[in-house]
């Protein structure tokens, strides 16, 4: 049963490698390609939106300040715990944010959805502050379900104290996070949240008008995300600057079935406004002429596997008993992102016997797929037959059988 355990175990942790193990592979030791040798950004990635594995990283692990990209979080808790109809009251510490503002006031009563288009379109701080205060109760209760969301996909160097990404530092740390979980958010937002159609919808409106609640003040508001007209296929994005953290970029393309992102961290600071396009035009292009989807599906012949105390088919002792395998589930169609000159390497993880009992449907391992030394895709191997244990009480009414007849 031990033997059994072990087993058992070890297919877990392979199919559990299987779902992060994008998210875990590093470029670093990797030669940097020439075209991305001269980028503006102290730190910069570029994702595999499908996959969430990491393409090229320039620093990509190192913490630091991400300004208004913040608001790529706080629109998608929002969109997952409020319903966006509710009506927001503006608190004083909401009106007195700092530039760039709405300009609301104390009082003062919006719908929560019509806050969102202010917040993404123009990135306006008194509105982040607003929702924040709403859905949250306070800026501190909307930090800590930031911060349990940024747990929750995988983003454990990420630490937010506001909801707009002005700079900030309490007993806990900096407000910041690495240019490689700064695009595992922005993957969750378009690609995993149940909300992430909402998502879009906000960050790729061009222009958006809305009133208060009392209809006294109209707004018109404009979307600052360049990049959406930049490239073909341009999906969504979220710039930032502040005096900490420089000019940041987070912004998502997709062309021809593939999804990249792209994430900069102090991108130049001013009078460099325009580095965050330059950058994110080399990464992207730089997928888009590097990375192709092949199918790497290999047949695996799994045949038989011994099964140690176990009962024969045939009943005879004399004979081995066994069952069957088969993966528990095939995809002959699985296609990766690769670029030239990459290779699947594909393992079976199979002990060279199982012990009795054994149920059909049993995993008793699986077949890997590796990129670079990194689990990608495990299928787990599963028993065909029952084989039942060999008991004494077994072995007592089998010779009573054969002696009686």
């Amino acid at each position: 049963m031990k033997k059994m355990f072990r087993i058992l175990l070890m297919a877990a942790l392979v199919l559990s490698l299987s779902l992060q193990a994008y998210a875990q592979t590093e470029t670093a030791g990797q030669e940097t390609p020439s075209e991305l040798r001269q980028l503006y950004a102290q730190s910069a990635v570029l994702m595999d939106a499908d996959s969430g594995r990491i393409l090229f990283e320039k620093n990509g692990y190192e913490q630091r300040p991400m300004a208004s990209t913040t608001k790529i979080m706080t629109l998608i808790v929002t969109l997952e715990n409020a319903n966006l109809d509710e009506i927001v009251t503006v608190s004083e510490y909401a009106a007195g944010m700092p530039d760039v503002q709405l300009g609301v006031r104390v009082g003062e009563q919006y719908r929560l959805e019509d806050l969102l288009y202010s917040l993404m379109l123009e990135s306006h701080n008194d509105s982040a502050v607003a929702i924040a205060e709403h859905v949250g109760g306070s800026v501190e209760g909307f930090a800590a379900m930031m911060n349990a969301k940024a747990r929750d996909i995988g983003c454990y160097d990420t630490y937010y104290i506001t909801p707009n990404g002005l700079d900030a530092e309490d007993e806990n740390g900096v407000h910041s996070t690495t240019a490689a979980d700064l695009a595992r958010v922005m993957r969750y937002c378009i690609c995993q949240s149940p909300k992430r159609e909402e998502f879009l919808k906000i960050t790729r409106t061009n222009a958006y008008s809305f009133g208060d609640a009392e209809g006294l003040r109209n707004f018109t508001v404009g979307n600052k995300n360049a990049f959406l007209g930049m490239m073909e296929g341009a999906l969504s994005g979220k710039t930032g600057f502040t005096n900490n953290a420089g000019y940041c970029y987070v912004g998502a393309l997709e062309r021809d079935g593939r999804t990249f992102i792209v994430a900069l961290l102090a991108c130049g600071w001013p009078n460099n406004r325009s580095y965050k396009w330059s950058d994110t035009r080399k990464l992207m292009s730089y997928g888009l002429e590097n990375y192709q989807y092949q199918n790497v599906w290999q047949d695996v012949m799994l045949g038989n596997i011994p099964v140690e105390n176990g009962i024969p088919e045939s009943g005879n002792l004399q004979d081995e008993a066994y069952t069957g395998l088969r993966l528990a589930s095939e995809e002959p169609d699985l296609k990766i992102l690769l670029a030239e000159g990459e290779e699947v390497q594909v393992k079976t993880e199979l002990s060279e016997s199982l012990t009795a009992p054994v149920e059909p449907g049993m995993i008793v391992g699986s077949v890997c797929y590796y990129l670079n030394g990194t689990a990608v895709k495990a299928y787990p191997i599963e028993a065909v037959d029952a084989v039942e244990e060999l008991t004494l009480r077994w072995c007592f009414f089998r010779t009573a059988e054969k002696f009686f007849l």
